[in-house]
C-alpha cells in the first residue's frame, strides 16, 4: 500500500498573468516616455504658447509691417515712480488688454526719486522680454535690475520685467504703433 499523497500539479495561469502584466506595464511606460519626449521636442524653449506673427501689407505708396509680439510667456510688474495717483494701475490695465501678464500695480520705493522718464528693468537673463515691453511703451530705456529692487516692498514677485513708470507715460494711453527699433 502506498502511503504517499499524490502530488498536486500547479496550474500555470499565475505565471502567465505575471508576465502579461509585466509586458503591459513596459508598453505603457514606453508610450508615456514617447509622449513626454514628443512634447519636449515640440517646445521651442521660448516660454510662449504662440509663435510671433508678421503681416506685411504693400500699397503703391508704402509698405507697412505689423509684428504681433509674444506677450504671454512672462509677467510684468508696474511700479508708480511718477507720483500720479493710479497711473501704474491704468498702465497695467492697458498692458493686460494687449495680452501681457501683469501683476497688481505697486509704488516705487521711498528711496526712489520721482522719475520723469519711464524705464524698463529686467531680471538677469530676460533682456529680450524687456525689449518687447520697451517697444510697446514707445522705445523706453531698458536697464538691468539693480541689486536693490526699487519697489515699495523690494520685490517684483514672479515678474521678469519691472516698469518704473515716470511722468512721461503716467495717465497716458499707450501708443498704437510698436517701436521695433527700441
Amino acid at each position: 500500500m502506498n502511503t504517499q499523497m499524490p502530488r498536486r500539479v500547479r496550474p500555470s495561469g499565475g505565471q502567465n498573468f505575471n508576465s502579461t502584466l509585466s509586458i503591459v506595464v513596459a508598453v505603457v511606460a514606453v508610450l508615456i516616455g514617447f509622449l513626454i519626449l514628443q512634447d519636449l521636442s515640440a517646445d521651442d524653449g521660448s516660454g510662449s504658447a504662440q509663435p510671433d506673427k508678421t503681416t506685411t501689407t504693400t500699397t503703391a505708396e508704402n509698405t507697412t509691417t505689423t509684428t504681433a509680439v509674444a506677450t504671454n510667456g512672462f509677467k510684468i510688474q508696474v511700479a508708480n515712480a511718477s507720483g500720479v495717483a493710479q497711473s501704474a494701475a491704468k498702465l497695467g490695465q492697458q498692458l493686460l488688454a494687449r495680452g501681457f501678464l501683469v501683476q497688481p500695480a505697486k509704488n516705487a520705493s521711498d528711496a526712489t526719486t520721482k522719475q520723469t522718464v519711464t524705464k524698463v528693468l529686467f531680471v538677469a537673463g530676460h533682456e529680450a522680454e524687456a525689449q518687447v515691453v520697451s517697444a510697446v511703451l514707445g522705445g523706453k530705456p531698458v536697464e538691468a535690475m539693480p541689486a536693490v529692487i526699487p519697489t515699495e516692498d523690494g520685490s517684483v514677485g514672479e515678474a521678469w520685467v519691472l516698469i518704473m513708470l515716470g511722468t512721461d507715460l503716467a495717465g497716458q494711453t499707450l501708443p498704437t504703433t510698436v517701436n521695433t527699433n527700441a
